[in-house]
């Protein structure tokens, strides 16, 4: 690549002729946008008591192709005196050829990987992170519950009561969450949420010690940060990922939930067999503050935030994202008269009792049904959830290759989610069938698998059905589903109390199979509401 620049004199009548300066631009590789520099020299001297102001009118070529850009820099001219021939002088112009090179290089002119990283994916591993914390803080009750329930006499209603006391205040948030994400970002909003349930996980054990009421109040108040998580997470997606890595984008951030129980479930046992129940809490809440530091330092709600974002990757995400403008009112009206913002809730409703139930309840089946000790019940809950979270990316992947092949949004949207539904009804219906616990906890990995094809489904319609509002809509639809999930956990506890877990199962299969019904004959993939 070589330049060209010009050099024109503002001075009147100028009597020299004007020099022509040329200069040469280092290539470090193919991706001529973002890795360019160049260096122009300038000798002139004019004539003495004379003052000259210039402009420079840069061009450039490369690969046959010419480019052209203008730098305007005014240069006067001083009289000063040297001893000897001065070199001549490197001008470096940062920034200012914008039609030819944008970018950024270190000393060596290779910039390192991880500034070449893209800087939305960026956003996505840290709310994939805040997302495994989350489910981390709340799984490991589903462990401990077993130790407590035992020092402090708990029968099994007063276990699901403790376990649903969550969702308490994780439904009061959901919709405020999704109207405060959407109108002061959801930067804020999301280290609210991490840093609030983070506390109230500290606290458990206090509280746990004080007594039943406390304990009720310190988990419905963790509730109350993990509400916000997800409604503040679909506003930054909303606005940080194109829609071609929608499916891809949100399969991985859910999918930290997974992961989250995986390592909730297997780091529990042992941290309970070596330090006491009171550990998992403390340890676990404490990793809050270590990611809230990194989010504080690297996140922002908005690519327009941003002060570091590269040009090139600033404009794919712009051009290609369809959440830009602020929320000031929420159309609520408009919201609710939509049959597909219903068939979300409605499904969502579905989607979560069996889901919830699963989460909470899975330990204590392996121990009462499969026998299995404390140790072997958290690290055979580590089976579905890896499964959740492979299925999930594998989900999106699929999804977004559809989409990009010509599929309509809504015909992938109402496949994958029917997938979502009938696979996980499928293999609870083959529970009361199998007397193996291997068997067992295969149906379980596989009646999860297949519900993790639900985040390619109903959990990525909200971004499109209504970008602008995905914060709020994610909110509306997740009440329903926390009522599920408030409902479903404290109705287990009473079915156990008076029938069978085949009874759990059937009331889970009933409610997939509706939602299966409403999902095909409502949703769609198209914006509704602009």
């Amino acid at each position: 690549m070589s330049a060209r620049a010009l050099l024109y004199s503002f001075s009147p009548k100028p009597n020299l002729s004007l020099p022509d300066i040329s200069g040469h631009r280092k290539s470090f590789g193919s991706d001529f946008r973002n890795q360019a520099q160049f260096r122009i020299r300038v000798r002139y001297s004019p004539p003495a008591g004379q003052e000259r102001y210039f402009v420079f009118s840069v061009s450039g070529r490369s690969s046959g192709r010419k480019r052209t850009g203008k730098v305007w820099a005014d240069v006067k001219s001083e009289r000063f005196e040297v001893s000897e021939p001065v070199p001549p002088e490197t001008v470096k112009l940062k920034d200012a050829f914008n039609d030819v090179v944008s970018g950024k290089e270190n000393s060596e002119g290779v910039s390192p990987w991880w500034e070449e990283f893209p800087k939305r994916w960026v956003i996505v591993l840290l709310c994939f992170s805040a997302f495994l914390l989350c489910n981390m803080d709340r799984v490991n009750m589903s462990i401990a519950i077993l130790p407590m329930s035992a020092e402090f006499n708990w029968n099994p209603a007063t276990v699901g009561l403790i376990q649903s006391s969550f969702f308490w205040g994780y439904l009061l948030t959901q919709i405020a969450g999704g109207i405060w994400a959407d109108t002061v970002g959801g930067k804020k909003v999301l280290g609210f949420g991490v840093v609030w349930w983070s506390v109230a996980t500290i606290l458990t054990p206090f509280a746990a010690r004080m007594g039943l009421p406390f304990l009720l109040v310190v988990r419905a108040f963790m509730g109350v940060g993990e509400g916000v998580a997800m409604p503040a997470m679909n506003n930054i997606l909303s606005k940080w990922v194109p829609v071609s890595e929608r499916s891809r984008s949100l399969a991985l951030v859910y999918s930290g939930m997974y992961i989250g129980s995986v390592t909730g479930f297997a780091f529990s046992p042992f941290l309970i067999h070596q330090f006491g129940w009171s550990s998992v809490f403390y340890s676990f809440g404490s990793l809050g503050t270590v990611w809230f530091t990194i989010w504080l330092n690297k996140a922002y709600s908005s690519p327009l935030d941003d002060p570091q974002l590269r040009p090139a990757e600033k404009k794919l995400i712009l051009t290609n994202s369809v959440s830009k403008e602020p929320v000031k009112a929420i159309p609520w009206g408009q919201i609710l008269s939509k049959a597909p913002v219903w068939a979300l809730i409605v499904s969502h409703f579905c989607h979560n009792w069996g889901t919830f139930i699963l989460l909470t309840w899975m330990p204590t089946y392996y121990h009462q049904v499969l026998k299995f000790n404390l140790t072997e019940s958290g690290l055979f809950c580590v089976l579905p959830w890896l499964t959740m979270a492979f299925s999930a990316n594998l989900g999106g992947w699929i999804a977004d290759t559809l989409i990009s092949r010509g599929y309509s949004v809504t015909t992938v949207r109402k496949g994958m989610q029917t997938i979502g539904f009938l696979g996980p009804a499928f293999f609870l219906t083959q529970l009361s069938h199998i007397n193996s616990p291997a068997m067992a906890v295969l149906c379980m990995a596989c009646s999860q698998g297949t519900d993790a094809f639900s985040q390619s489904g109903l959990y990525s319609n909200h971004q499109d059905i209504a970008p602008r509002y995905s914060g709020v809509l994610l909110g509306l639809s997740n009440t329903a589903g926390v009522l599920a999930g408030v409902f479903g956990t404290a109705a287990t506890g009473y079915i156990l109390q008076h029938g069978s877990w085949d009874d759990v199962f059937n009331v889970s299969v009933g409610l997939y199979l509706v939602g299966t019904v409403v999902w095909n004959l409502f949703s769609t993939g198209e914006k509704i509401i602009d």
